[in-house]
């Protein structure tokens, strides 16, 4: 039994894409952990102009994300475009570590989230071609577990290498092109495609007709991960209630590894769960750890506190984020999967970005525990429509017999 695991079922292509994005994910940290800092102490940028950058940038990468999906649909191939964003990704680097002003920094974060924008949709599109229907939940658990890790170890990494070199940004920076390189090389020749045979004439997937075959289904999952990320908003939240806890500023970034050790941790054996059980209870069980998580966070500033809640905020993320991924490869259609995902992360991110500008607002007006406790009451609003979802397709069912 145990050469049937879903480990040794797993492609070899779905572990270098894992790495890929382990490897991206360090070079990445690693200057986005220290970028804020860099701005404002050594090229004596403004908190609003880093705050310009980040909301622009972000929102570079979503809309991109639509367009990079369709045009993989479109072409029927995938890994290229991935290619072309990862190694877009990887050449922004030095622009970072040569920066002489705020504009060279603008224009390199930019590319950069071009780069993930253009690989992002095409990517999972990817997993989903690639995975067996039967272990697709642990594929996409396995790659976000994987990716996970560099998004602790980029930080890490960072620290250390700022306590070694006195603070040398600029050598850190020039750090950070290693690992990214050695993603794309990793891509390039460790991922090989299946062949897809696209029947017809080519039509743009965006096309009303081709909408039209994204089912109801589908659409409810775009919906669902809307509610999940409304009800979740922005992880700088968690940065921000460890430093009212007194944990000292160099020590903050650990708060955000520990959620990811977490994250990490979880997001392989939940995948792997979501191939045998049922999707609408793990979503359930995802949203009552995030209400845990609100509840407990809300409650006090203590660090022994703040560490409890960031470690259930980074269970809930291990339940549900592959398996919202893995929703999304079941009920799209497989010559439209990269327009789905497109889809799906642009809607995902505006959800983020409404929430996160809620949650600063009731920050400032009424508290950081009235801010979780809202998110934990809004959670329990997604977990009662969840439940009544389930309730009215039972109903169905039994119609329909």
């Amino acid at each position: 039994m145990s050469t049937n695991t879903p480990f040794k079922r797993i492609p070899i292509s779905i572990w270098a894409l894992g790495l890929v994005s382990m490897f991206m994910d360090i070079s990445s940290e690693m200057i986005h952990s220290l970028l804020p800092l860099f701005l404002v102490g050594t090229l004596g940028a403004s908190t609003v102009v880093v705050g310009l950058i980040e909301g622009l940038a972000e929102s570079t990468a979503l809309i991109v994300k639509v367009f990079s999906g369709a045009f993989s649909d479109y072409l029927g191939k995938r890994k290229g475009l991935a290619v072309f964003g990862y190694s877009l990704g990887a050449l922004t680097k030095p622009l970072f570590a040569i920066a002489p002003t705020a504009g060279v920094v603008f224009t390199a974060r930019i590319l950069d989230r071009v780069g993930k924008g253009v690989r992002g949709a095409p990517r999972d599109a990817l997993v989903a071609d690639i995975a067996p229907v039967e272990v697709r939940g642990a594929a996409f658990g396995l790659r976000q577990s994987l990716d996970t890790v560099g998004a602790f170890l980029g930080p890490l990494m960072a620290v250390g290498l700022m306590l070694l070199w006195a603070n040398d940004f600029r050598a850190v920076f020039w750090v950070a092109v290693i690992p990214g390189m050695i993603a794309v090389v990793l891509l390039l020749f460790g991922v090989r495609e299946p062949e897809r045979h696209v029947g017809g004439k080519r039509t743009n997937p965006i096309r009303r007709d081709n909408l039209k075959r994204l089912t109801g289904a589908y659409w409810w999952v775009v919906g669902i991960g809307a509610v999940f990320t409304l009800a979740r908003f922005s992880e700088a939240f968690l940065v921000l209630r460890a430093q009212q806890g007194g944990i000292p500023v160099a020590y903050v970034p650990l708060v955000m590894m520990g959620m990811n050790v977490v994250y990490s941790g979880s997001a392989y054996p939940f995948g792997r769960l979501s191939d045998r059980m049922n999707h609408g209870k793990l979503l359930s069980l995802g949203l009552m750890v995030l209400i845990a998580a609100d509840l407990v966070l809300a409650a006090n500033d203590h660090w022994l506190t703040v560490a409890v809640g960031v470690s259930l905020w980074g269970f809930h993320m291990g339940i549900t984020q592959g398996l919202l991924a893995t929703m999304v490869a079941d009920t799209a259609p497989v010559d439209l999967r990269g327009t789905a995902f497109g889809f799906f992360n642009l809607v995902s991110g505006i959800a983020m970005l409404i929430a996160s500008v809620t949650a600063g607002l009731l920050w400032d007006r009424f508290g950081a525990s009235f801010t979780f406790y809202a998110g934990a009451a809004f959670a329990v609003l997604a977990l009662m429509g969840l439940a009544l979802y389930a309730w009215r397709q039972r109903q169905l069912s039994e119609v329909s017999r």
